[in-house]
């Protein structure tokens, strides 16, 4: 078994339980190059917000898009994104990844930017 397969079998764990919480979800998409966020209603069947580093509010005066500083205006980007939206309290879906880098710079930087996880 290889890391993607490993990584994709503990998300589908991870969206099964999120699901039957109820509650919107806070998904990340984490490349080489790049780092998406994404907020699904609580079915799954709708985006409600998205940020990126491929989004030109996002990607101003930062070096690339693929470090802890990138992290953190995705965070804030999608924190207001979601606010706007009307959205308080998601659960945050950390796609396989391990909680810590990148996808834990994206985390805080959502919670300071209002998010409840």
């Amino acid at each position: 078994m290889n890391k993607n397969i490993s990584r994709l079998r503990r998300a589908k764990s991870t969206r099964a339980h999120i699901r039957e919480l109820g509650v919107p979800r806070l998904s990340v998409l984490r490349t080489g190059q790049h780092l998406y966020a994404q907020v699904f209603t609580a079915d799954g069947s709708k985006v409600l917000a998205a940020a990126s580093t491929v989004q030109a509010d996002v990607k101003e005066g930062l070096k690339n898009g693929k470090n802890a500083e990138a992290a953190v205006k995705v965070g804030h980007a999608i924190a207001a994104k979601a606010k706007a939206a009307g959205i308080e309290k998601v659960a945050f879906d950390r796609s396989g990844y391990r909680y810590h880098g990148r996808i834990k710079a994206l985390a805080d930087a959502a919670r300071e930017g209002g998010l409840k996880f």
